[in-house]
């Protein structure tokens, strides 16, 4: 009985592992480099945690994300150019930003 049931474990472990370990790794395979990654991630949230303490308006239409170089994207929607130049210019003087590519339009809130 003992021996079917640690059979049964190996067997169940053996199909299982190897799928849990490829999904985990699918997830970021574009990151050649781990400490990249928490190094983008870092920068993504200096920049949101600014954005927020400057109450920038529409923050929640904004989104930041870093690419592996240190260039920081910006999409989404503001209420005004004014606000838009606003979020561009806290990215640019974000600590570890090398670039700001604005993807962000106008749009006014109905």
């Amino acid at each position: 009985m003992k021996t079917k049931l640690a059979l049964a474990s190996v067997v169940v472990g053996g199909l299982l592992v190897p799928t849990f370990s490829y999904s985990a790794e699918d997830q970021d395979a574009d990151r050649s480099n781990p400490k990249a990654y928490v190094k983008d991630s870092a920068i993504t949230a200096k920049v949101k945690s600014k954005l927020a303490a400057e109450h920038v308006g529409s923050l929640a239409k904004i989104h930041v994300d870093t690419d592996a170089n240190g260039i920081v994207v910006l999409s989404g929607t503001a209420g005004s150019q004014e606000q838009i130049d606003k979020v561009v210019m806290i990215a640019r003087n974000t600590e570890n930003v090398r670039g700001v590519k604005n993807e962000l339009t106008v749009k006014k809130d109905d």
